[in-house]
């Protein structure tokens, strides 16, 4: 899969604003970047953990100064991938996520859609299927993180499955 993109201004927010030294005030203490850095990439392990999301060996870093999450370990299935991948990009601060995940038996890609104003889970199923009522193909791959199907936000990335 490589690098996706995400939009660093939207999703969950796990971990206030991330400053670089260069954005501190010269008067305060230095700043521990690595640390900073270990402890975004905690949060945001533990909040794919708390999707009950899942890899063998699974390894959350996050590189504040390019805003970028790279994950790796072993997936059960592509569709938990991909679900992992969506969940570390939809947080805040967030440009890319690095995929290094692997998975036992590789499946077909999924397609990704960002949202945009106005969108809704009938319209992106009408656009990506040709069926808006296929609307639930997309809402349930992309639980946990989705609670409602009502519930999704600008700039938020969603897996779009192959319709079966």
């Amino acid at each position: 899969m490589g690098i996706l993109s995400f939009i660093k201004d939207a999703g969950e927010k796990l971990f206030g604003a991330v400053s670089t030294p260069a954005a501190a005030a010269p008067a305060a203490a230095p700043v521990d970047v690595a640390a900073l850095n270990q402890k975004a990439g905690d949060a945001i392990a533990a909040y794919i953990r708390s999707q009950g999301l899942n890899a063998d060996n699974l390894q959350v870093a996050y590189d504040g100064a390019s805003h970028t999450v790279t994950v790796s370990g072993e997936a059960a299935d592509q569709a938990t991938k991909e679900k992992i991948l969506v969940a570390a990009g939809n947080v805040q601060h967030v440009d890319k996520v690095d995929d290094k995940l692997t998975v036992p038996n590789p499946a077909p890609e999924s397609q990704f859609h960002t949202v945009v104003s106005g969108d809704n889970l009938w319209k992106i199923a009408e656009k990506y299927y040709g069926n808006g009522a296929k609307n639930d193909l997309i809402f349930e791959a992309n639980k946990p993180m989705l609670k409602s199907p009502d519930k999704i936000y600008p700039g938020q990335v969603l897996r779009i499955p192959a319709a079966a």
